[in-house]
């Protein structure tokens, strides 16, 4: 990726100064997520449609 990203964490990403989740940035087509704790170790881009089934799922499993 040669694109300058725009990183956010969650709201929900808990206490302390919020480096215990993951980090999204918005592309015309995908969604890009990083390890917060290790932004330089990676980061996956997956299709807009993916990400907001992965979402869907996320908010409706129960533990």
């Amino acid at each position: 990726m040669t694109e300058t990203l725009r990183w956010r964490k969650s709201s929900f990403s808990g206490g302390g100064d919020g480096n215990t989740c993951v980090e999204i940035a918005a592309l015309p087509t995908r969604v890009a997520i990083r390890d917060s704790k290790a932004p330089s170790r990676g980061t996956v881009a997956i299709p807009v449609g993916s990400f907001a089934a992965l979402i869907q799922s996320l908010k409706t499993t129960t533990v």
